[in-house]
């Protein structure tokens, strides 16, 4: 044997032994860095991020942060790239990820993620969750992801001063709804804007306008497959839905979800169904509560929170698996969370956040999600798989145009018996 191959014999054994010597293992950190994938890349979700990873420094100083973000698409940019290397055996060590069926049955299911229930366990952590948050995020009694925040999906935004001038109050039922934008209609106002040039946010108002006929635990049984589109109080839920788009703006189709809302405090129209990112947005533009803006919850639904959350899991072989529990601790902690949350705009999904770092809309949120039925939302992969939502999305760009209830029924059923659950 030649002496230079004699020479790289002995090197590669020398780093074999060394390997086994300090106990090294597959998945344990090879570096001291951690690389946390997220599509936050501007405005306050990406201010809140950067305060989360000063807290995780601080905790853990020495431990380089390596931020890498993907812009674009809400997501849908970042979801691709996280697609290719989970796929391809390299995965980040922490990723951003829908907390629900985004995750579960994207990763979880297939068999890419480890449990992180012991986080929650060992901190001593587990009941400063609800337990209907805990729900979304499991899966066969494990937990599968740190929620990091939450958003309220179910939230009407209105212009105070339109519904004054009309001499009208803000709706609290569907009936109520249907007699305000009657009258608001007949006096030339635009009773109810919609932004739904991306399909979603038609998405986003029907889970509610279903909530306000079915009820929390109705509503749940619907995305798991065990309640038919064929239920009468289903079916009530899409007549309405039909009904609501003979008051929304003509030019929906052509409008972005926070166009829409900018026409609520505009004047423009009178309300808007979106989530709580709203109000960041109104805050951003130096709209003023009580007076260019204001909240209820989406009509029939007050006492029920939709809920959709930002979370983080622990992917198998992440290159730096401690250094992704540590992260993690933080995520699921008070003071990750409230650094984090009142710069994004959101409120802690642990039920003890510190209330006077958030303002009056968040705390007000915060009393809902602390008292109100959690379900997950739809629009937002809590409720169902992203295939199944990519399909969903699909029917409601056709059932927006044509209000084809019956047809609708027919396409949803056949979406749930494919994709649901049970």
């Amino acid at each position: 044997m030649k002496r230079s191959a004699v020479l790289i014999l002995v090197l590669l054994l020398g780093i074999s032994f060394l390997g086994f010597a300090t106990g090294q293992k597959e998945g344990e950190a090879e570096s001291d860095s951690l690389e946390i994938f997220s599509w936050w890349t501007a405005g306050g979700e990406a201010e809140g991020l950067a305060a989360m990873i000063d807290v995780f420094e601080e905790k853990n100083p020495g431990i380089e942060i390596i931020n890498a973000t993907v812009a674009g698409g809400a997501g849908t940019n970042a979801k691709a790239v996280l697609a290719t290397r989970m796929q391809g055996g390299n995965p980040p060590d922490a990723f951003q990820v829908h907390a629900g069926h985004e995750l579960i049955d994207t990763w979880v299911v297939s068999g890419f993620m480890e449990p992180v229930t012991f986080i929650l366990e060992d901190t001593g952590w587990m009941d400063k969750f609800p337990q209907d948050v805990l729900d979304i995020i499991s899966w066969e009694g494990e937990v599968y992801s740190i929620p990091v925040n939450v958003h309220r999906s179910n939230v009407m935004w209105l212009n105070p001063k339109v519904f004054a001038d009309a001499g009208l109050e803000p709706p609290t039922t569907i009936d109520e709804f249907f007699a305000v934008a009657e009258a608001l209609q007949a006096q030339g106002v635009t009773p109810l804007a919609l932004g739904d040039t991306n399909t979603w946010p038609a998405t986003h108002l029907l889970e509610s306008v279903l909530l306000a006929s079915t009820g929390p635990d109705k509503y749940r049984d619907l995305w798991n497959g065990t309640v038919s589109w064929s239920d009468a109080d289903v079916q009530e839920g899409l007549n309405n839905f039909a009904r609501m788009m003979q008051y929304v703006n003509d030019d929906h189709a052509a409008l972005t979800n926070m166009d829409a809302a900018g026409y609520v405090a505009e004047g423009r129209a009178a309300m808007n169904v979106m989530g709580d990112w709203v109000a960041g947005y109104y805050y951003s533009q130096d709209y003023e509560l009580g007076t260019d803006w204001d909240w209820v919850p989406t009509p029939g639904t007050n006492g029920s929170f939709i809920m959709l959350s930002d979370s983080f899991g622990l992917a198998k072989n992440a290159p730096n698996r401690d250094n992704v529990i540590k992260w993690l601790e933080v995520c699921a902690s008070m003071e990750g969370q409230d650094a984090f949350n009142p710069i994004k705009g959101s409120i802690p999904s642990r039920v003890d956040g510190d209330r006077s770092k958030y303002d009056a809309y968040l705390n007000a949120a915060m009393d809902d999600f602390a008292s109100n039925a959690i379900v997950p939302s739809v629009a937002h992969g809590a409720a169902i798989s992203e295939a199944w939502l990519t399909k969903f999305n699909d029917v409601m760009s056709v059932f927006t145009t044509d209000l084809d209830v019956q047809k609708a029924t027919e396409e949803f059923q056949s979406l749930a018996d494919r994709y649901a659950p049970n």
